[in-house]
This record gives structure tokens, sequence and C-alpha cells, in this order.
């Protein structure tokens, strides 16, 4: 099971995640900010409607109880995107910190088998 996920990782193209994590985050920062612009603007409009038309649908022609439902259900559809941007948001926020995390790992590692290449070849002379 570890072989299969091993293979998986090793044919991710890591630099390119590494490069394109910043323009994730800002994308999915753009998004929150363009559908937070949109919803806001968009419930002061879509809630009257419901609150005059509950009461009133059953007497209202099928036309207008159609057009509240659809109104009500477009609001409901807003709160989901609301929703699942500020999840993208996060989800992009987590991963440009791992990817910076993980890109200053990768340094220590380097600079670690720098230094036991060093400590190798020293012992190697007192030895010899």
């Amino acid at each position: 099971m570890a072989i299969g996920w091993l293979t998986i990782l090793k044919t991710v193209p890591w630099t390119e995640v590494i490069s394109n994590a910043p323009k994730v985050a800002d994308g999915a920062k753009k998004l929150w900010k363009t559908v937070a612009k949109k919803t806001g603007a968009q419930t002061s409009s879509t809630q009257a409607a419901p609150t005059t038309g509950a009461a009133g649908a059953q007497s209202a022609s099928p036309l207008e109880a159609r057009v509240i439902e659809m109104e009500t259900r477009t609001a409901e559809l807003h709160a989901q995107m609301l929703a699942s941007s500020e999840l993208i948001k996060a989800l992009a926020e987590q991963n440009a910190e791992l990817v910076k995390r993980i890109e200053a790992i990768r340094v220590r590692v380097l600079v670690l088998g720098a230094v036991c290449i060093v400590l190798v070849i020293t012992t190697l002379k007192t030895f010899v």
C-alpha cells in the first residue's frame, strides 16, 4: 500500500505545485471577495420577496408562487456558494502555508545533507 502512495507522490510535479501555490491563494481570495460582494447586494433584494410572499403564496397565482419559490432557492444557492467560496479560500491559504513549510524543510534537508557530507569527509581523512 505504501509503494502505491510513493509512486503517486513521485509523479506529482512539485515544482509546479510550489510555484502555483501563491496564484491559487490569490485566486481564492479574489473569488471570496467577488462572491461576498454579489451575495451581500442580492440578499437584501431577495429577502423582501419571501417575507411578503410566504403568507400570500397560497392566494397568489401559480406563476407568482413559482417566482417566490425560485427566489428562495436562488437565495439558498447564493448562501451555499458563499460557504463554498469561503471553504476554497481557507483551503488555498492552508495550501500556501503548507508549500512554504515544505520549501523550508527542503532547504533544511539540503543543508543537513551538505553538513553530513562534510562530516563524512573529515571522518575519512582522520582514519586515513
